[in-house]
């Protein structure tokens, strides 16, 4: 009997340690690692109570079998949920180092941007002020900023529904983190939403690595989440923020390929900085955009590349013979003036033997010193650029009427990036050589071709110009010399 007492004693003190111990385990924090329901009970049939997302924060205050009791202090709410449904996080000494790796494994998981955003959070909270200044901070607040602008990203797609399902979701569990989307129409209704890029601001100002300053700064000037209809000095004052910012990352220091995108980002930049200030009368000049983009290498560019290599190029090219302050050209028996027009528009005269033969007026960026005229005197090419990264040609010709001018675009679109350019005179003075490249309307193009000077059709084309005997004969060498069409 005695022995008896003394087992029931032993085991209602292990009881006791044992409560005492799960007691001293609550509350724990945890993250929602899938979706799942919140129950009343403890049990799959018990009254919903809320649907959790991936990535929710919880207090976990309880369990019961293969149940957590838990509370969402967001919605104000209790209930349960499965074990399998929450991922406890880990505390005390070595939290912090814990929290990286699993945060390192979600970030190569696409659709895990939710439970990534928990994971970052709860890395910034248990990490000390050294560790948050340090790498693994900025690896932290890099992996934030890079789950934000993919769900981002995915919200901007076509068939996107912000409002409904995972997406829906993934937009909340964000916003409960505190993180900031804008958004914008775009073409054809399509809606884009950006990233306010919080975490990448803070990136740049602790110790990150050079790479990690890179894609920072890449994030933050991602052409993608400019403002279509911002005004005129918004989109200069934005301008001039972007090449702030990518001043900050030191390219020197960079792998080939990272230097290669911080290149063709500021080469864009500064295109479209010079449009904006020659828009309004300030001085400006393409050249620091033509630099930007002579420094990036070719070779180096990888397949994912290409097409920002494009529209860098389109972006440079179109801002390249800004800056001039030519208003005056004399060409022979021809004579080009830029005078002021109605309404702030420029106005181009074309006098021939002292009488205005032909005028046209634009409210773009007109520069007289691309003007070209051909050997026989009766059509000249003028540069014009209406719109940031797109450019058209002005054509003036001579007929048995007199002098005509005509606008040839980069393409019949609506305009996006693009360039049409002079790129030689046949000799005849029946053709003339042009060079167009464009994106517009979801559609990428170069050319090079061979057009007639009396109706302005094309007559030949070739995607390369070394696929056509009259660019390797009568291709103007300042084209062949200049143009990053010739890339």
């Amino acid at each position: 009997m005695r022995r008896f007492v003394v087992v029931v004693m032993a085991a209602a003190a292990a009881a006791a340690f044992i409560t005492s111990a799960q007691a001293a385990d609550f509350p724990r924090a945890g993250l929602v690692s899938q979706d799942a329901p919140l129950r009343g009970a403890p049990r799959d049939t018990a009254s919903l109570q809320a649907q959790m997302g991936r990535g929710e924060a919880l207090e976990i205050r309880g369990e019961r079998g293969d149940h957590w009791q838990v509370w969402d202090y967001r919605r104000e709410r209790g209930g349960w949920l499965r074990k399998g449904q929450v991922l406890l996080l880990p505390r005390g000494e070595g939290a912090s180092a814990e929290l990286l790796a699993q945060l390192r494994l979600a970030r190569q998981q696409w659709g895990t941007e939710g439970l990534g955003l928990g994971l970052a959070a709860a890395y910034v909270q248990a990490a000390t002020p050294a560790e948050l200044a340090g790498p693994g901070g900025a690896e932290a607040l890099e992996a934030m900023g890079g789950f934000a602008e993919r769900i981002a990203d995915r919200a901007s797609l076509p068939a996107a529904r912000p409002g409904e399902g995972q997406l829906a979701s993934q937009l909340e569990v964000a916003a409960r983190y505190g993180l900031k989307f804008e958004q914008f129409d775009v073409d054809e209704g399509r809606v884009q939403v950006c990233y306010d890029g919080e975490a990448f601001r803070r990136v740049l100002a602790v110790a990150a690595t050079p790479e990690q300053r890179a894609r920072a700064a890449l994030a933050l000037t991602r052409p993608e989440c400019l403002n279509p209809r911002a005004t005129p000095r918004e989109a200069e004052s934005r301008d001039q923020w972007r090449q702030q910012v990518l001043a900050q990352v030191d390219a020197a220091t960079l792998p080939v390929h990272w230097k290669n995108r911080l290149q063709m980002r500021r080469a864009s930049v500064a295109a479209s900085l010079a449009f904006a200030q020659s828009r309004r009368g300030a001085p400006a000049e393409g050249q620091p955009a033509l630099a930007e983009f002579a420094a990036i290498v070719p070779a180096e560019l990888t397949e994912d590349d290409q097409a920002a290599y494009a529209d860098a190029a389109m972006r440079v090219n179109a801002a390249r013979w800004l800056g001039g302050t030519v208003t005056v050209r004399d060409l022979g028996a021809l004579q080009l003036a830029l005078v002021p027009g109605p309404d702030g528009e420029r106005c181009v005269e074309l006098k021939e033997a002292g009488k205005l033969a032909a005028r046209r007026c634009s409210f773009g960026q007109v520069s007289l010193a691309s003007a070209s005229l051909n050997r026989e005197g009766r059509a000249l090419a003028l540069a014009a650029q209406p719109l940031d990264g797109w450019r058209e040609l002005w054509v003036f010709r001579k007929d048995r009427s007199g002098w005509q001018v005509e606008v040839m675009p980069p393409a019949p679109a609506q305009p996006g990036l693009g360039v049409a350019e002079f790129a030689g005179w046949v000799p005849g003075g029946a053709q003339m050589l042009l060079a167009r490249e464009f994106r517009a309307e979801g559609k990428y193009r170069r050319s090079f071709e061979v057009v007639s000077l009396a109706t302005l059709a094309t007559e030949r084309q070739a995607a390369e110009p070394a696929l056509m005997a009259a660019f390797q004969r009568w291709a103007d060498p300042a084209w062949r010399g200049g143009s990053p069409m010739r890339r």
